[in-house]
């Protein structure tokens, strides 16, 4: 999604203010807020909640990744059903911990990152979470799996699972000290280069990449 991620973004992109971006920003945190909330109880409502409002932030708002002309046709995002299968908690492990990733951009030059663990995630394999050591710090946490590139599948570079520095967080569970993070794949999305390459975006890498498919979350409308 637009620069609601670490997505960094060409200057030459005339309708978009920082205010815009701010503002976006805002309305991104707010509504994993809520979603949060929302999910404690009942995350199918949740996800409705979700789809319905990214989609009209993306169809409106001047800081979405679509252009004018992309909006003008815009009907929403491709986006599966809610599978309860996949909302899962795991621990965070030490394994890899402090395995450094530097992702070049075309945009703002190098994004560092340090990776803090992994995810084992019986079923579907392991995920690298990583800290962006740049401004904002946060978890971030993409991932490619077997439906990627696929016709009808999710985006061939891969989706976002968690984006703390952005909001992107599904929250935790269990008593201080040996909480695990909630991981709901129903809420990944497309980075915003899935839509527009004035994006540059960070992907997922080696460590991120699921041989398993993961059907549910933001496809791919390509």
């Amino acid at each position: 999604m637009a620069p609601d991620q670490h997505d960094e973004f060409e200057d030459d992109i005339p309708t978009m203010s920082a205010l815009d971006i701010a503002d976006w920003r805002l309305r991104m945190f707010a509504l994993y807020d809520k979603v949060r909330q929302l999910a404690s109880t009942n995350p199918f409502d949740a996800h409705v909640f979700w789809r319905q409002e990214r989609d009209l932030m993306f169809a409106t708002h001047p800081a979405s990744a679509l252009t004018t002309e992309m909006k003008a046709s815009f009907s929403g995002l491709r986006t599966a059903g809610y599978d309860p299968a996949y909302r899962l908690s795991a621990a965070l492990s030490p394994e890899g911990a402090g395995q450094e990733m530097n992702v070049e951009t075309g945009t703002d030059g190098v994004v560092p990152f340090v990776r803090i663990g992994t995810f084992d995630l019986p079923g579907l394999g392991s995920l690298a979470a990583w800290r962006l050591r740049s401004y904002g710090g946060g978890i971030f946490v993409p991932f490619r799996d077997a439906t990627a590139g696929k016709e009808g599948g999710s985006y061939g570079a891969g989706r976002y699972l968690l984006d703390t520095v952005k909001g992107s967080f599904h929250g935790t569970k269990g008593p201080s000290g040996e909480q695990e993070f909630i991981l709901d794949f129903n809420f990944a999305y497309n980075p915003s280069c899935a839509y527009n390459e004035a994006w540059a975006c960070p992907l997922a890498g080696p460590d991120n990449r699921l041989a398993t498919e993961v059907p549910v979350g933001e496809l791919y409308l390509g």
